[in-house]
């Protein structure tokens, strides 16, 4: 059974130790993800409700009155396919309400998944950092 956590303080580094991240060169330490957690405007977890660590993720950072822009939703491999990252978009969604502009940037072929919980495919501009994820230069 997963439970969704809407405040990150109730999330312990030692939660997120799963491999979240996948694919990423440097990723960055299960520290350095809980400050990204709560850092966000909006941060909802999925938890396994039987051990407490967390299967999946997703922020939001925003002004907090016009627009947001979701950076970050990871699903734990093992746990993919039960509509986790569906119910995290949902809920990131709802937390963001009325927002002219709620905006996302992925890989082509995650546009479908994201069409399918209401969102617009589009253009995006982007701006990388050679550096990695604990912000050093590589």
């Amino acid at each position: 059974m997963v439970e969704y956590l809407d405040d990150p303080r109730l999330i312990t580094a030692e939660r997120l130790r799963g491999g979240f991240f996948e694919g990423w060169p440097a990723p960055p330490s299960v520290e350095r993800h809980l400050e990204i957690l709560r850092g966000s405007e909006v941060a909802v977890i999925a938890v396994d409700g039987a051990s407490g660590d967390a299967v999946g993720f997703v922020t939001a950072v925003g002004d907090g009155v016009l627009s947001a822009f979701i950076p970050l939703l990871e699903v734990l491999p093992a746990w993919r396919g039960q509509r986790i990252g569906s119910e995290l978009v949902r809920r990131v969604l709802a937390r963001l309400g009325g927002r002219y502009a709620i905006d996302l940037v992925c890989d082509p072929e995650l546009v479908p998944f994201y069409e399918r919980l209401g969102g617009l495919g589009g253009t995006a501009v982007m701006w990388r950092s050679r550096g990695d994820a604990t912000g050093n230069q590589t």
